[in-house]
């Protein structure tokens, strides 16, 4: 039987570990509550609001040294859980002690979406932007994986590929929804080794803007008018960011904004923790700099709205809904994100090579020419006509002489 260890001993063994806690950033702390050990810290609401305050989990653990190991070892499992997004107030219920938590039988995964989430949350290149990971799943993949799941119940069917076909052709053709959820099943089945179609990635294929959407792009003339409609100074500062960046929503609280101040060569740089990593935004128009006041955004702590940006409190998703609520607060009648397919489009009747753009947001080549097709396109096709006639102009083609 292990010796009594002192309460005085416990409590200073705590504060050696709660020390080394918060030098590591981390919010969360060891305690002692009467003879036994658990956490304390910011924890998801319960009631799933959405909001973190300090709660406390019971680990039911005794206070003596072995306890005290395991509790900081159930400490980092938790820690490990927020981060990716995947805490569970049903995991961390009262146990028993006598019955530890990992002889428990692991639940029933039919399909293997549990064991997917966990591999995607692994993965070593997703775990360099926690953040930018987490908005993925929950709104890349979480909703399409919830439909299979629904599906599956629904029909009776086992996982294999009529049910995945059953979901993908769920979602209408040509639709942003079905391009995504074709996407999020293929890497599902890569996982789970299940074959798919030489024609899936044709099938799944969106059309990047829709019809509706296609037809509604604000033009620039209508973008610089649309900002008198903003009276709160800050937020027009960031419509003023995306709309000479083609920025998304969340993306205006995560830039280094200094090369906006005076001297600066404007050149912004959106930060590793935004939702596809670090890249470099050049401004189209340059102009709308000047037009739009963002030289006083150059400034150590830029005059935007009062948005909570702290990664640990809230999400990439949670930050681009809150701009997405003030473009209809405003009544503008277009969305943050047709700013962003203005700025697109607006590069590619300058001329700015696919490729560089294509960096510039952040997105793949393949993404950007699926998503602006048309426009593409149409340059492309523009400048092979101009080309073909200038070669017939210093040729000296008759047909082409004026009468």
């Amino acid at each position: 039987m292990a010796e009594p260890v002192s309460p005085q001993t416990i409590q200073a063994r705590l504060a050696q570990e709660n020390g080394q806690l918060a030098a590591a950033g981390i919010a969360l702390r060891l305690e002692l509550r009467g003879q036994r050990l658990g956490l304390r810290g910011p924890l998801p609401c319960r009631r799933g609001s959405g909001g973190h305050r300090v709660q406390r989990i019971s680990l039911g653990l005794n206070a003596d040294g072995a306890g005290v190991d395991r509790a900081r070892e159930r400490l980092k499992e938790v820690v490990r859980q927020l981060q990716q997004g995947r805490f569970d107030w049903s995991e961390w219920g009262r146990r028993s002690p006598a019955v530890p938590r990992r002889m428990a039988s692991p639940p029933a995964d039919p399909l293997g979406l549990a064991s997917f989430q966990t591999a995607f949350f692994a993965d070593p290149r997703r775990r360099r932007n926690p953040a930018g990971c987490r908005t993925t799943w929950t709104g890349a993949y979480r909703p399409y994986l919830r439909r299979l799941a629904a599906m599956a119940q629904e029909r009776g069917q086992p996982m294999g590929l009529p049910l995945l076909d059953a979901v993908l052709e769920s979602y209408p053709p040509t639709s942003r929804g079905r391009q995504q959820c074709g996407i999020a099943l293929a890497a599902l089945a890569r996982h789970l080794g299940e074959p798919l179609p030489d024609d899936w990635s044709v099938r799944a294929a969106g059309y990047g803007l829709h019809a509706a959407q296609f037809r509604r792009l604000p033009g620039d003339p209508q973008i610089l008018a649309l900002v008198e409609q903003i009276p709160n100074p800050a937020w027009r500062l960031a419509y003023g960011l995306m709309a000479t960046y083609g920025l998304r929503n969340h993306e205006v609280f995560f830039c280094d904004l200094s090369a906006l101040a005076p001297g600066g060569d404007r050149v912004i740089r959106v930060l590793p923790t935004s939702k596809t990593g670090e890249h470099q935004v050049w401004p189209f128009q340059p102009e709308w700099v000047d037009h739009f006041g963002l030289e006083q955004l150059g400034a150590l702590q830029p005059p935007l709205p009062p948005v909570t940006t702290d990664l640990r409190r809230t999400t990439l998703q949670q930050v681009g809904r809150r701009v997405a609520e003030q473009f209809r607060r405003y009544a503008l009648p277009i969305t943050p994100y047709d700013l962003r397919h203005a700025w697109a489009v607006r590069t590619i009747h300058i001329g700015l090579p696919d490729t560089v753009a294509a960096r510039m947001m952040g997105h793949s080549v393949a993404i950007h020419t699926r998503t602006y097709h048309h426009w593409i396109t149409r340059r492309d096709q523009q400048q092979a006509v101009d080309a073909a006639l200038s070669r017939r102009r210093q040729s000296g083609d008759p047909a082409l002489a004026v009468p």
